[in-house]
């Protein structure tokens, strides 16, 4: 790329920084959480039609899910919000198609008193933006709008196809982005605005979601003895499961990129209920379980592994051979995936990076899940997944640094611009 170019798209981002500040804090206004994103999405909507965009939108095809091998089960809670998808197109295609992809869900933000800054208040602090998704991942949402406003700043647009997506159900089910493809969307590449720390995720490993319901014999805590506790038999349930979880961590040294990490695969029992009275021993406990899958597993062959393993388990324990748990999928049921280097988008990629950070991009592999999987693994092409630096993402007060988006955003136009190629507004 011509010198002056790069240092005019990098100028312009700086420009137009303080609007994707405001643009930021107002995505992350929008209390987005799994089934609750209507309105944001519909912002959107309105937001791209607005910018010039083709657009389109559409509902989830469950059927279809069903069927494909990377979808997840419906549940009562799955998001029915819409998929959004801008679409430009050049005056003459001379460049290579892209993605450029973004998830709205945020997950529940916990006890609002644990909470220093407003959840939902896009709050600045020095280099800090404050709310939950101001990482993950509204702040990439917003990157990916204002990567192409840079370009039109200076009268530039990508000389090729580029699909803005904006999709939900990522932090339960990855359905969103691989409702896009059963729609039919693919392109040369994708890249993802996660925030990834300044960094490009080279793979991530796959995620099973499912829920384990054991059932007692109530009785009143006097007859204790003659009952049958369901919330202690489900803890020994749950120790069953981190038997598997060691075996799994165990053979870390046969899969590439995880041989290094302390422990790559993560079992997390993420809620649990059991019970109706305190002075009853309890007749029922459910609780519900990620795991994650290295790349190249089988989502429903490794559910079988462990649904044999409990199984097993149960019949070797007096109360549960005869009254087994319940296992029910009720999430993820994704395969992770593996970047091979060397791809022409990722040496784009590390070349706009180092231009935008005076510095070599870095890679490393995440133990948890990414969108990157449906199209590294689907449309297979080389899925980018690059984005800034956050903290207590999924925690409280959840953070993105400002100095660090800003960069990102300059790298991300540096990207476009010589992957698409560009041509006159």
């Amino acid at each position: 790329m011509d010198a002056d170019l790069r240092a005019a798209i990098m100028r312009s981002v700086d420009e137009g920084f303080d609007e994707q500040i405001a643009y930021t804090r107002k995505l992350v206004s929008f209390a987005s959480q799994r089934g609750a994103e209507f309105t944001i999405q519909d912002f959107l909507y309105r937001d791209y039609a607005a910018r010039g965009l083709a657009m389109d939108r559409f509902e989830m095809d469950e059927a279809a899910l069903a069927a494909h091998e990377g979808g997840a089960p419906f549940s009562a809670e799955h998001s029915r919000a819409p998929i959004v998808v801008g679409i430009h197109h050049p005056r003459q295609e001379k460049g290579r198609s892209l993605i450029l992809q973004h998830h709205v869900d945020v997950v529940p933000v916990g006890p609002l008193d644990m909470w220093e800054h407003d959840p939902y208040g896009g709050e600045v602090v020095g280099d800090r933006m404050y709310g939950r998704g101001a990482g993950d991942m509204k702040a990439g949402a917003a990157a990916n709008v204002f990567a192409l406003e840079a370009l039109r700043r200076i009268g530039l647009q990508p000389a090729a196809t580029v699909y803005l997506q904006s999709v939900v159900e990522e932090e339960s089910t990855g359905n969103g982005a691989l409702q896009t493809f059963l729609r039919g969307y693919t392109a040369d590449a994708a890249l993802i605005p996660e925030p990834e720390d300044n960094m490009l995720a080279r793979g991530c490993t796959g995620v099973l979601w499912f829920e384990v319901e054991v059932r007692g014999i109530p009785v009143h805590v006097r007859e204790m003895g003659e009952g049958a506790n369901a919330i202690d038999a489900a803890y020994r349930v749950i120790g069953a499961l981190r038997e598997v979880e060691a075996r799994w961590n165990a053979e870390k040294g046969a899969h590439r990129g995880f041989e290094d990490l302390d422990h790559p695969i993560n079992m997390n029992i993420g809620i649990i209920h059991g019970g109706d009275w305190g002075s009853s021993v309890p007749a029922w406990c459910r609780f519900q379980v990620r795991v994650s899958i290295y790349p190249g597993q089988k989502a429903q062959d490794r559910l079988r592994e462990i649904t044999d393993h409990i199984a097993k388990f149960s019949r070797g324990d007096r109360f549960l051979a005869q009254n087994p748990p319940r296992i029910t999928q009720n999430g993820f049921n994704a395969e992770g995936y593996y970047l091979e280097p060397g791809s022409a988008a990722e040496d784009t990629l590390a070349a706009a990076h180092e231009a935008a950070f005076g510095e070599k991009l870095k890679s490393f592999i995440t133990p948890g899940y990414l969108d990157a999987r449906v199209y590294a693994l689907y449309n297979g092409i080389p899925t980018l997944c690059y984005g800034p630096i956050s903290h207590n993402i999924h925690g409280f007060d959840e953070y993105v640094s400002l100095d660090s988006v800003r960069s990102v955003t300059k790298a991300m136009a540096l990207f476009i611009a010589q992957w698409c190629g560009t041509e006159p507004v």
